[in-house]
């Protein structure tokens, strides 16, 4: 038998992965300037490299996510956008009387 696909859980891990992206991009930008404010200040001091270290982790874990969350949409892109049943166009019967 056939593996299905659970469409609702797909559904939820895209609007999980959105959310964490958003984070993760917050997060990058916020260790960038205090990378930056830091280096800046004391250029080569523990506290920059810190810094550093967690927007290198940040900017993976951004980069990892927006991977996954295309492989994600573009694996739905074949599916149909709703489960409604097929419409039907309607037979014309010619009775010929």
């Amino acid at each position: 038998m056939a593996p299905k696909k659970d469409h609702t859980t797909s559904l939820r891990a895209v609007r999980q992965l959105h959310r964490m992206r958003t984070f993760y991009t917050a997060a990058v930008l916020l260790w960038a300037a205090s990378a930056a404010w830091i280096g800046y200040e004391h250029p080569g001091s523990r506290q920059m490299w810190v810094s550093a270290l967690f927007l290198l982790v940040f900017a993976g874990l951004l980069t990892v996510t927006s991977l996954w969350l295309r492989r994600l949409q573009n694996a739905g892109a074949n599916t149909p956008a709703h489960h409604a049943a097929p419409r039907r166009t309607p037979v014309r019967r010619h009775v010929n009387a």
